[in-house]
């Protein structure tokens, strides 16, 4: 992306040429530092055309058919709501490509195939901090290239749903009915996220089955917090197979938009800072100078030269340097 016209970019993202989208959320998710240049310049082009979309993260244990649920409510959204789906389905990273690694778009058939929607399976980047970044900046292009309803699909391993709960307007939490005990390996700090619950594959013979596990799992969220007055989040049912239910779901997921304003504030303040952090460690792994000072004070250190509080001062003396003006 050397030879890159940001402008013209931007242009055509807002346009909403597919092409360039995927082109724009290629550039916000590469960490090289021209690029990230780049990608600075294109989301403050955007910027107007960003903010009116709902976002919408979706999360659930293993099995609750996550994609699947994604492929029928986009589907329904489009047909029935007549809303533009974008989708962002963040895999885990395969550890030598950093390449999304699972098949979301064959999950998702479907709806991938709609001109009305939008998939893109991204890399999660190997870290937390690159999650939250590119999805965050991800959203953002799509938001300007006119989806009026962004998913986020999780990939289910805890820290990631933090994170996501942190950049969507409501978080949806899946679960499926199981023989035993029904809430067992569901994280109570996960309930605490979930905005809306809902038990999938409520079809067939697992109907019943499925009906009684909402029941337990609404109980279980008035043990989760004794107070009256906080909001608890509604447990409902559905099929991603018959379509069952998925109207009462995203009838309570668009009912909890009413504290908008206040979330996207809070959320804006928590992306600044978050973007603080992540450029000064980027700057702190760049930098010609900390990266020499870094090297002696790790040989130091594996030589019991130095302490790690000492190694710290030198190199944090160094960063602090790299800013001096004569």
């Amino acid at each position: 992306m050397r030879n890159l016209n940001v402008a013209e970019l931007a242009t055509k993202v807002v346009e909403g040429s597919r092409g360039h989208v995927a082109k724009a959320i290629t550039l916000v998710e590469s960490t090289k530092p021209e690029h990230r240049a780049q990608a600075h310049e294109l989301l403050q082009l955007i910027n107007p055309h960003t903010g009116k979309a709902f976002r919408v993260g979706v999360s659930g244990v293993p099995g609750a058919g996550k994609s699947t649920f994604i492929n029928a409510m986009g589907v329904k959204l489009i047909d029935e709501y007549q809303h533009q789906v974008a989708v962002l389905a963040v895999d885990p990273s395969s550890t030598r490509t950093g390449g999304s690694i699972l098949g979301d778009r064959t999950r998702m058939g479907d709806l991938a195939n709609r001109s009305e929607a939008f998939v893109r399976p991204s890399p999660s980047a190997g870290h937390l901090g690159g999650v939250a970044r590119a999805t965050r900046e991800s959203m953002l292009v799509l938001e300007a290239a006119g989806y009026d309803v962004v998913m986020v699909e999780t990939v289910g391993v805890g820290q990631s749903e933090v994170a996501v709960a942190g950049m969507v307007d409501t978080f949806l939490f899946l679960h499926v009915a199981r023989t035993g005990d029904q809430l067992q390996g569901i994280k109570r700090g996960i309930l605490e996220l979930a905005d809306v619950i809902s038990i999938t594959k409520a079809d067939g013979d697992n109907e019943g089955e499925a009906r009684v596990s909402a029941r337990e799992l609404s109980i279980a969220m008035k043990l989760i917090s004794s107070d009256e007055t906080k909001r608890r989040a509604p447990v409902l049912t559905c099929s991603s197979y018959t379509g069952a239910g998925l109207d009462d779901v995203w009838a309570a997921v668009t009912k909890h938009r009413g504290e908008l304003a206040g979330r996207r504030r809070s959320q804006q303040r928590a992306w600044l800072w978050n973007m603080v952090e992540q450029e000064i460690i980027q700057s702190l792994r760049t930098s010609p100078e900390v990266r020499q000072v870094a090297e002696r004070v790790e040989a130091d250190l594996a030589a019991e030269r130095v302490s790690a509080v000492e190694g710290a001062t030198d190199i944090l003396d160094a960063f602090a340097r790299t800013f001096h003006t004569p």
